[in-house]
């Protein structure tokens, strides 16, 4: 290699400052241009099943075209695109029943065009009431769901459970830090993914959302970030355990949950702004907003929770929560079942022979 070409080539690596940045700068805007140009295309297609099942339902109610006509339109348009899909008798229906829910054309194109079409057949199909599917289109468009987060949504019933705990936020937080702040929690707490015998305790509960954290910030809600369990607060010389600390991203403020496996009591509350105080004096930054509490109960009675919240100058809220039990074995049968323990002392010791009889028949 001569020196010149040498030269050159060296010189095709050496980048010029601010290369780094600027190639940046061009990949965030082709990203930005695709995902506009994959909303436009998806918009356009979202409007175009709205027409179509439109035409049909004229069709259908005006002129009394029968259901058949359906079945006749997909053998047809499959001929004559046959490259296209979304045109078969099952999403013609579809688009049918899209139109027929909603008939405001105005709705569609600023709303139900931003989102998939698979979205919006979730939300007309596992949905009747107007205000509930208003509300699930809102909260995909908030939060960016998939198709799989919105079917957990409605399976686990988030329109009913979201806002409804007991808090103080109101009175303690501005506006509109409290209305934000008071829509993060719900009740109950769906926690199915948990299976606990009748009689567990705390820390079981508290192992059991630990060892599941991906499911936990799932049903806690968007904007969840998990610092630790039993976190230590060290208070004029000792130690506090907060069961879980977490702090959310929207809000910007430190979120400390506690977890009873009892009926809420007054002193819970009290704890929680001892818990609350101490956090905002020596973990939250100037920049943060006030910490909120979570008191987190098996059950709960909403007067009580009142009273006990009523005069809190730290912001809390009380909601409830549903686990899996694990029916009792009848009484006859306690006892003649290993215990977990007991199969895993087991389980080790046929491995511990497997190893020695494989030793064995090597040395053998």
């Amino acid at each position: 290699m001569t020196a010149n070409s040498l030269t050159k080539s060296t010189r095709s690596q050496i980048l010029p400052i601010g290369y780094g940045e600027f190639l940046e700068t061009i990949k965030k805007r082709i990203r930005e241009a695709q995902l506009r140009a994959s909303l436009s295309v998806n918009g356009e297609l979202i409007q175009l099943y709205w027409s179509i099942g439109k035409s049909i339902l004229e069709k259908q109610t005006k002129e009394g075209w029968g259901s058949k006509i359906i079945d006749r339109m997909a053998t047809d348009l499959a001929a004559d695109f046959p490259g296209a899909s979304g045109f078969s008798v099952r999403n013609l229906k579809y688009m049918r029943k899209f139109a027929e829910v909603y008939s405001d054309p105005q709705f569609v194109q600023t709303l139900l065009a931003q989102i998939p079409w698979w979205h919006n057949i979730l939300l007309i199909e596992k949905l009747k009431e107007p205000a509930e599917r208003n509300w699930y289109t809102h909260q995909i468009l908030q939060n960016g769901w998939s198709g799989r987060a919105l079917e957990e949504a409605i399976k686990s019933n988030l329109y009913r459970r979201k806002g409804r705990a007991v808090t103080n936020f109101k009175a303690c937080l501005p506006d509109p830090h409290s209305c934000l702040a008071n829509d993060i929690l719900k009740s109950p707490y769906n926690f199915g993914f948990l299976t606990l015998t009748n009689d567990y305790v705390e820390q079981e509960l508290e192992r059991g959302l630990i060892n599941n954290l991906e499911k936990l910030i799932l049903e806690l809600g968007q904007g969840f970030a998990f610092i630790g369990r039993q976190y230590p607060i060290e208070i004029a010389g000792d130690d506090y355990y907060l069961d879980m600390l977490f702090y959310h991203i929207k809000l910007r403020c430190f979120c400390v949950v506690e977890l009873k496996t009892t009926d809420f009591k007054p002193e819970y509350a009290g704890k929680l702004n001892f818990y609350l105080a101490a956090v905002d004096r020596q973990l939250k930054h100037p920049s943060d907003n006030p910490s909120i509490g979570m008191i987190i109960c098996r059950t709960k009675n909403d007067l009580k929770v009142e009273y006990s919240l009523e005069r809190s100058t730290m912001p809390m809220g009380v909601s409830e929560y549903e686990v899996s039990i694990l029916d009792a074995l009848p009484k006859e049968l306690e006892g003649t079942l290993p215990t977990a323990a007991e199969i895993e002392a087991k389980l080790i010791e046929h491995r511990v022979e497997d190893t020695l009889d494989k030793n064995s028949e090597r040395r053998g």
